[in-house]
């Protein structure tokens, strides 16, 4: 089992060359978002031992807690999830109106995109909760938080979690296919609730819908988006 965890990291990677190359149109999203979701590889050390303890590429995890494949994992499912979305309901975005921009609700606009961060670091310093917890509660209340000041985007974010959730379920299940004892040899479940859903930790789940949500509007609430309809057509038809 110690090439697991870099082949499961492939995978996904795999499936995010193929949306990248196949949906040209996607790129300027993938790419950036992508970049910086890789970055939360650096968090691994939070999660090992106490999560989970997997074997990695020159066993660096169980020496520095870091590893390669945290890295391109990050990578790949950021991406992924920033327009999984758009790939089975294409959808049109365009720029929000001057107007818009200066509702009441966006004056938050930049520390809601920090919510997240914020409240991680909030819960991994003042409570012993284990920190996939304090990720779930994190990006679920950053989710929330996107909600209040984009309740545009409310069918997009709370359907980016359930499609991100159901496309794990089906990830993490191919492997177990594969390797059935892969998650009871290497989850620290004594620390867990101990639940499996299909012998998947359920923190895996409630992770991948929390991920989804937040992720699935990220890109346009950074970047000032909105999703098209007619009327918004019309109207910018009208003034060009």
């Amino acid at each position: 089992m110690q090439y697991i965890w870099l082949i499961w990291s492939l995978i996904i990677l795999g499936l995010w060359m193929v949306v990248y190359f196949f949906k040209r149109d996607f790129r300027k999203i993938m790419l950036p978002v992508s970049l910086a979701t890789m970055l939360f590889g650096f968090t691994e050390p939070l999660f090992v031992p106490g999560y989970w303890f997997p074997p990695s590429l020159f066993d660096l995890a169980q020496k520095t807690g870091f590893d390669i494949e945290s890295f391109i994992f990050s990578f790949a499912i950021g991406g992924i999830g920033a327009v999984l979305y758009r790939i089975l309901f294409p959808v049109a975005e365009i720029e929000m109106d001057i107007e818009e921009k200066k509702h009441r609700r966006h004056h938050l606009h930049t520390y809601i995109l920090i919510v997240p961060v914020l409240i991680f670091f909030i819960l991994t310093v003042t409570t012993r909760v284990n920190h996939i917890y304090c990720g779930i509660i994190s990006l679920f209340t950053g989710a929330l938080a996107t909600l209040y000041c984009r309740p545009d985007l409310k069918v997009k974010i709370w359907m980016g979690g359930l499609l991100f959730m159901l496309l794990y379920f089906i990830y993490f299940g191919s492997i177990l296919i594969f390797f059935p004892g892969y998650v009871k040899a290497y989850w620290n479940l004594n620390a867990l609730t101990g639940i499996l859903i299909s012998g998947i930790p359920i923190e895996e789940l409630l992770f991948a819908f929390t991920f989804g949500m937040f992720w699935s509007g990220l890109y346009e609430h950074i970047y000032w988006q909105k999703i098209a309809n007619h009327k918004d057509y019309k109207r910018r038809l009208l003034v060009s």
